[in-house]
């Protein structure tokens, strides 16, 4: 439907914007000219070059992003199939094979982006200044509630730490955050997410249909011993 394409379209373009125009680490608002956060001093990606560009249009086409590692990745696939490529024409040779055999042998292979699913919108799940309930017994445990699995929407994040070497960190942050009082506790992995910079385990805390009952959310936050959380979208 054209209100749903429309939808999607505006997520796609907040995604964009999200990545390109706010720190990583903090969600301080930036210029493309700037190479460090004025809130955290975080150095900041560029969003200028081949990389951005090609991050921006994978968004645009599919509405989500693996991260900037694909591209890495994909040119490693196309040289492991040129070479084995150049292997079959070399054992073809060796072995005699008549022309028709090398020219199948030589064919190339198309290299398929993933397909992605629509993204969902989220209705808002907590009313104004309230935090979302803890999970109910049996469910994840406290501190390890996951996102839902193909939805967008917004949460409150507490803290962010590098992938290389932060998991364990940021498991504990979560379960204190549970322990705190906080619902809806859980660890992202950023990378999976295009509105997120990648290479981050984000910490976070509830999950909201808008960013008006996120920000509504964020001083009770705060008051519950995270004076840096901050609202922050969340879009595939």
């Amino acid at each position: 439907m054209p209100a749903e394409a429309d939808t999607h379209a505006a997520d796609r373009l907040a995604a964009i914007a999200g990545a390109d125009e706010s720190c990583p680490r903090c969600g301080a608002r930036r210029a493309a000219d700037q190479d460090y956060c004025l809130d955290c001093g975080l150095p900041l990606p560029t969003v200028s070059g081949t990389v951005p560009a090609l991050r921006r249009r994978w968004l645009r086409l599919f509405g989500w992003y693996p991260g900037d590692f694909v591209w890495a990745a994909l040119l490693a696939l196309l040289v492991a199939m040129a070479a084995a490529a150049a292997a079959i024409v070399v054992g073809d040779r060796r072995a005699g094979h008549h022309a028709g055999s090398f020219a199948s042998a030589t064919t190339a292979i198309p290299v398929r982006a993933p397909a992605a699913e629509p993204p969902k919108r989220l209705r808002a799940r907590v009313g104004a200044g309230k935090l979302p309930k803890a999970p109910e017994p049996g469910g994840a445990p406290p501190g390890r509630t996951t996102w839902p699995k193909n939805a967008n929407g917004w949460t409150i994040v507490l803290v962010s730490y590098p992938k290389t070497t932060g998991r364990i960190q940021a498991l504990d942050k979560a379960s204190a955050a549970a322990k705190a009082g906080l619902g809806e506790v859980g660890v992202l992995d950023s990378s999976r997410f295009a509105s997120l910079q990648p290479g981050y385990f984000v910490v976070f805390a509830g999950i909201y249909g808008s960013e008006t009952d996120a920000e509504t959310a964020v001083p009770t936050v705060r008051a519950a011993g995270f004076a840096g959380a901050y609202s922050r979208q969340i879009a595939r």
